[in-house]
C-alpha cells in the first residue's frame, strides 16, 4: 500500500447521538441449505407478504439455519468500524443487509444518508454495455441525477484510468479495469456510508495508494466507512471499532483491538493439531543427521517462559540431536501471521548473518538471541529448516504456532516494535 498511511484515515468519532449514520438494531436472517426447499419457502413468503400475512419469526423451518443472529451496532460519521469473521459467518449478508439488497427476518436497520456498497468492484456491470453506460447505470442506481453524474463523469474517468476503453463493452475489460471502473464510480457518489468487502486487495500497489488517498478525502468529509478484511493490520490501522462475526453468531462489538485479539485468539485455537504452548513435543518426522526435538523461548536470565513479550530480550531456541559431527548447519527461522495468505513479518537465516553453526554428536540448544522482540501482540505461524550450507536438507518443523504478548495500548496500531527513547535538547540552533 502507497500513497498514504492508513493511520491517515483515522478521525475520533463524535459523542453526540445526532452524528449516528447507522444504527443495526437485533438483526437476524436466515437462508435454507436445501434449492427445492428454499424456492417453496420464497413463495410462501412473498404470498404472505403480498396479502400482509408474513410475520417475522425467530423459528427456524426444516433444512434453514442462521446466516445472521441478533446483530446490534452503531456507526456515527466519519468513523470506521471493521467487520472480521471466518468465511461464511455472514459478513457479505451483513453487508447486504444495509446496502437494502435483502431483508431482515427480524430486528431493523436505520440509515441515515446514501450508502454506497462496494461489495464487489464491478459486479453490477452489464457485460455487454460501454463503461460509460454502465457509469450512468451504476451511479443512477446509487441515487444521483444524470445531472449530478454529467458533472462529475470526466472525474470518474480521470480516477479510473481506462482511457479510449470507456466507450468499448465491459466484457472486454480486464479485471483491474472493471474493479478501477467500479471503485470509481461508487466514491464519486459522495456517500454518507460506504460498504469495503475486500474489494481494496485488487489492483496494483499504485492504485490501491490512490484509493486510500481518496477515502481519507472522502472521510475528511464525513463518510463513514465499513471495511470487511481478513487482514488485521488493515483493520487495525484503519478502524476505532470493529464487529466480530462467528457462523452468524454476534460474538461482540467493541473497540478494534479488543475485537481483533479475540478473533485472532479463535483463529489460533480452532482446529489447532499442535499445542501453542513454547516447550513442545514435536510429531516425529523423517530427518537426516540432524533433528529438531523442540522449540522454546527464554528469557535473557535463561528462565523458560510461555510466551515472549514484544519489546522484550528474548531468545529463540532449538534443542537438537546431532547423529555425527555436521559443519556449515545453517537455520532458518519464517515467521508470518496467522490469518490465511498472510506475508512473512520476519525472515532470520544464520549464513546471512554469516554465522556458521558446527555441531558434534549428540544433543545441543542453538539459540536466536534478541535483544529487543520486534514483533507486536499477537498470534504468529514458525516454520523452522536446519540445512547444512545452502542445500541439503536435515530437518523441518513447519507451522510451529507461538503467541506475543504486551500492551494493547502501545502495539494495537502498528506490525513492529521499534525500541526508543525521548530527549529534548533545549537552546541549540537548527
Amino acid at each position: 500500500m502507497i500513497g498514504i498511511n492508513e493511520q491517515d484515515l483515522m478521525l475520533k468519532p463524535q459523542d453526540d447521538e445526532s452524528d449516528i449514520v447507522l444504527s443495526v438494531n437485533g438483526v437476524s436472517k436466515k437462508f435454507c441449505r436445501n434449492l427445492k426447499r428454499s424456492l417453496i419457502y420464497g413463495v410462501q413468503d412473498i404470498t404472505s407478504e403480498l396479502l400482509g400475512l408474513r410475520e417475522k419469526s425467530d423459528k427456524l423451518r426444516p433444512k434453514e439455519f442462521w446466516a445472521l443472529d441478533n446483530v446490534s451496532f452503531q456507526l456515527r460519521r466519519g468513523e470506521a468500524l471493521g467487520l472480521v469473521g471466518k468465511n461464511g459467518s455472514g459478513k457479505s449478508t451483513l453487508l447486504r443487509i444495509i446496502a437494502g439488497l435483502i431483508k431482515p427476518d427480524s430486528g431493523f436497520v436505520e440509515v441515515n444518508g446514501r450508502v454506497a456498497p462496494l461489495i464487489a468492484l464491478g459486479a453490477g456491470f452489464n457485460p455487454i454495455l460501454t463503461g460509460r453506460e454502465n457509469i450512468y447505470a451504476n451511479m443512477s442506481i446509487l441515487g444521483l441525477s444524470k445531472k449530478e453524474i454529467d458533472e462529475r463523469f470526466d472525474e470518474v474517468i480521470e480516477f479510473a484510468e481506462i482511457g479510449d476503453a470507456i466507450d468499448t463493452p465491459v466484457q472486454s475489460y480486464s479485471s483491474g479495469m472493471a474493479a478501477r471502473l467500479g471503485f470509481a464510480s461508487a466514491i464519486h457518489t459522495e456517500p454518507d456510508i460506504l460498504l469495503i468487502d475486500e474489494v481494496l486487495a485488487v489492483g496494483d500497489s499504485r492504485f490501491r495508494g490512490k484509493c486510500f488517498q481518496k477515502l481519507h478525502d472522502l472521510r475528511q468529509q464525513g463518510t463513514s466507512f465499513i471495511l470487511v478484511s481478513h487482514d488485521s493490520h488493515s483493520i487495525l490501522t484503519v478502524c476505532e471499532s470493529a464487529v466480530y462475526l462467528k457462523k452468524g453468531e454476534f460474538i461482540g462489538f467493541g473497540d478494534a483491538a479488543s475485537i481483533m485479539n479475540k478473533y485472532e485468539k479463535d483463529l489460533f485455537l480452532a482446529d489447532e493439531e499442535q499445542s501453542p504452548k513454547q516447550i513442545s513435543l514435536l510429531k516425529a518426522r523423517e530427518h537426516f543427521g540432524l533433528e529438531i526435538q523442540s522449540i522454546f523461548f527464554k528469557n535473557y536470565q535463561d528462565e523458560l517462559i510461555q510466551s515472549p513479550i514484544t519489546g522484550e530480550p528474548t531468545k529463540l531456541c532449538l534443542k537438537c540431536k546431532a547423529s555425527e559431527k555436521i559443519d556449515n548447519v545453517s537455520i532458518t527461522f519464517a515467521i508470518r501471521g496467522l490469518g490465511k495468505g498472510s506475508e512473512t513479518v520476519l525472515l532470520i537465516n544464520s549464513m546471512r548473518d554469516k554465522e556458521y553453526i558446527s555441531l558434534s554428536p549428540g544433543e545441543c540448544e542453538i539459540q536466536l538471541q534478541m535483544p529487543y522482540l520486534g514483533l507486536k501482540l499477537g498470534h504468529y505461524i514458525m516454520d523452522v529448516y536446519a540445512k547444512r550450507e545452502k542445500l541439503y536438507h536435515l530437518d523441518a518443523v513447519e507451522s510451529f504456532r507461538f503467541t506475543v504478548e504486551g500492551s494493547e495500548e502501545s502495539m494495537s496500531r502498528c506490525i513492529f516494535y521499534q525500541p526508543r527513547d525521548w530527549e529534548i535538547i533545549e537552546g541549540m540552533n537548527v
